[in-house]
């Protein structure tokens, strides 16, 4: 790495918190996490190889407590899902309810996700990428930690197969209006519409979001495609 790729990542996009993890939860990834995680590694992994098959392939980037990702994975079991989250709670909620409700069609990776695409996933191999409700940063001062910066659109659209869409859904409008910039701005990708998208049927309404929506508050989905 070199000194200011090293610079850059001082920044991230997140605070490692330990949170509070259920007995459930530590379970779960205790007996469950050998079966359906793949650890970071500094090189391109199989994806065929992951999943025992060569479905197509969408990344979920920090998927909280895996409601929603457990909800589209089993919606969609013709799709495999590599699922992305740093937060151990998080990551025992998902696997959890993969055994719950007998998921079979998705892997995750306990890590950052910056360094995930940059080193693990390799070019044009993603059909799709989801990033539902990242981290506002709402504060001024805190916006160069927001995910969705230049150089990683960049980098996440390269991992994208021509056609692939990325997906992003926020309940910030400030944030939603710098996402439509940034990914405007990009030359790889192309809006799916003029300017929001409306809601895609794929990405389900969490309980957190209806709540929202009946006290008025917005979401803006962004949905864009590799040329």
């Amino acid at each position: 790495m070199n000194a200011p790729e090293a610079q850059r990542r001082t920044i991230r996009s997140f605070v490692l918190r330990q949170g509070r993890i259920s007995p459930a939860q530590q379970r779960a990834y205790d007996t469950l996490l050998p079966r359906f995680g793949i650890p970071f590694s500094m090189r391109p992994i199989d994806l065929a190889q992951a999943f025992g098959r060569a479905n197509a392939k969408i990344l979920e980037i920090g998927f909280g407590m895996g409601e929603t990702t457990a909800s589209i994975a089993r919606a969609h079991p013709e799709l495999d899902f590599i699922a992305v989250e740093v937060h151990t709670p998080g990551v025992g909620g998902l696997l959890k309810r993969l055994e719950e409700d007998s998921i079979a069609n998705v892997r995750i990776v306990q890590h950052d996700a910056v360094e995930v695409i940059e080193h693990m996933i390799a070019p044009r191999s993603l059909s799709g990428a989801h990033i539902f409700f990242p981290d506002p940063w709402p504060k001024k001062r805190h916006h160069k930690r927001r995910l969705l910066q230049p150089d990683f659109v960049r980098m996440l659209a390269d991992r994208l197969a021509p056609g692939g869409y990325l997906h992003v859904a926020t309940d910030w409008q400030n944030y939603a209006e710098q996402i439509l910039g940034t990914l405007r701005d990009e030359p790889w990708l192309v809006n799916t519409a003029s300017d929001f998208a409306p809601r895609p049927a794929h990405r389900p309404l969490t309980k957190f979001e209806r709540r929202g929506l009946e006290l008025g508050h917005g979401v803006w989905d962004i949905v864009f495609r590799r040329r």
